[in-house]
């Protein structure tokens, strides 16, 4: 048997095995049966079905568009029934809790704070419930066997102008649940450095920042949010592939930002099946993070929008398995590199991955070792 056969992971060893997520949206996750619950109790009659399943299907196959801006549109659902703080409360809960399930040990989840104010909540309001939430989301993970720690990015929206607003509302709760802030939506039009207040303000604050760059939108996207916002992470940056050249020998050549990347160790936020949906990538076959993965970038797995994307964390490893021949270590250096890059402080990063993620992959490599002594002694017993 060969080291690649023993540690080639199992469906139901990437469900258990302890994930990292750095980039999932708290309105693209909603459960569709949720989405009723709250549209019933808020007069909120616009959804397109009334059953949980058939609702399922439409916001995928509606996602399904390869244009990023009709992907966005499936947003206004979702954020419509989230305008309450019970709604609130209860979504955040449940993505802590669902995360949980699907084996994630830490997560990030960002939502914009200014999307959810159409009933009278006040920005502060619409973060409380939040925390609030992922705390009872934790809680209940914990009491049925699982554990998980979920942070907070408070998101700003690329076509409006509170990004200042929204970076001092993450800066005053960094150290009750907010760990880092973003900014979303269109690239196309909407360029970063719009919001260069906001990003200088964090800065001189020392607290982090992602941006969402190099999906729908190509390098200047790339280059912006890192020379001239100086972000954190790259929120996707798919789309650094296009200053990597692989000739037909199969050299590979990188250009002068791609370099830059790698060299500097800047964490890229990849969704391989939401850039499917988007267009930024044709197939999983195609989709940049296998080259990256082999050049040694910090490439990091994500799920965007679980809802839109029908996906999950251990689904979007399943998918990668299956198309690269991904091994039990390649899941454990995408998991190390996610935690590597996650907002909370050294230490606690450093204690998750020492204490939780490689004992964990470790746990998952022994099995093979002992089912390979189960079936050589059941042969044996046969034989004899």
């Amino acid at each position: 048997m060969t080291t690649q056969t023993i540690t080639t992971p199992t469906a139901d060893q990437i469900r258990r095995a302890p994930k990292v997520l750095l980039h999932d949206h708290l309105d693209g996750g909603l459960r569709p049966g949720t989405i009723i619950d709250l549209a019933r109790e808020n007069g909120y009659g616009a959804l397109p079905e009334d059953e949980p399943d058939k609702l399922g299907v439409w916001f995928r196959e509606a996602a399904d568009s390869g244009s990023l801006e009709r992907y966005l549109e499936t947003f206004a659902h979702t954020c419509a029934v989230m305008q309450t703080r019970d709604a609130l409360f209860r979504v955040a809960a449940e993505c802590a809790e669902d995360l949980a399930e699907d084996g994630v040990v830490y997560a990030e989840v960002r939502y914009a704070p200014e999307q959810h104010l159409e009933a009278g909540l006040t920005l502060e309001e619409v973060v409380e419930a939040v925390n609030a939430g992922f705390r009872e989301g934790e809680r209940i993970a914990r009491a049925g066997g699982h554990r998980i720690r979920v942070g907070a990015l408070l998101t700003a929206m690329r076509h409006a102008a509170r990004a200042l607003e929204i970076a001092e509302l993450a800066n005053r709760y960094r150290d009750v649940g907010v760990v880092g802030f973003d900014i979303a939506g269109a690239e196309a039009g909407y360029p970063p450095t719009r919001h260069l207040d906001a990003f200088e303000y964090l800065k001189r604050e020392n607290n982090h920042f992602t941006i969402h760059a190099g999906e729908a939108f190509g390098l200047p996207s790339i280059w912006q949010a890192l020379q001239w916002c100086g972000a954190d992470r790259l929120g996707h940056g798919v789309r650094i592939i296009d200053d990597i050249e692989v000739s037909e020998d199969g050299a590979v050549q990188l250009g002068r930002l791609a370099a830059y990347v790698r060299d500097k160790r800047i964490p890229l936020e990849l969704c391989p099946t939401s850039n499917l949906q988007t267009g930024a990538a044709a197939s999983y076959a195609e989709h940049p993070i296998g080259l990256l993965r082999k050049l040694h970038f910090r490439a990091t797995v994500n799920t965007d929008n679980r809802l839109m994307s029908g996906t999950t964390m251990s689904r979007e490893f399943e998918l990668l398995t299956e198309t690269f021949g991904y091994t039990l270590d390649d899941m454990q250096w995408f998991t190390v590199n996610a935690m590597k890059s996650a907002f909370i402080p050294f230490d606690e990063r450093l204690a998750m991955i020492n204490d939780v993620i490689k004992p964990g992959y470790a746990e998952l490599k022994s099995e093979w070792l002992f089912r390979q002594t189960a079936t050589t002694s059941e042969s044996s017993s046969r034989e004899g």
